[in-house]
């Protein structure tokens, strides 16, 4: 049974775990065809989000920049640009 929740409302640890499940039930060959192929759909979902999430963190550590008196400083950033 594919969870109903929208992935896009998930934190990345929490679509992580489910990605990790996904795995875990497709590697054990126990699931029945078409559910294989909701679950490997919903995992590819999940890992386009982790991946933005990862990207978007990422970013925003990139952002922290020395100042002109040697101080870390952050600078907004356009993550969606």
């Amino acid at each position: 049974m594919v969870d109903a929740t929208p992935v896009e409302s998930l934190s990345f640890e929490d679509a992580l775990k489910e990605l990790e499940s996904i795995v875990e039930k497709l590697e054990s060959g126990d699931v029945p065809l078409e559910e294989s192929i909701q679950i490997y759909e919903r995992g590819a979902s999940l890992k386009s989000h982790c991946q933005a999430k990862l990207r978007h963190a990422q970013l925003k550590v990139e952002q922290i920049v020395l100042n002109q008196d040697g101080e870390a400083e952050a600078r907004p950033v356009d993550v969606d640009g």
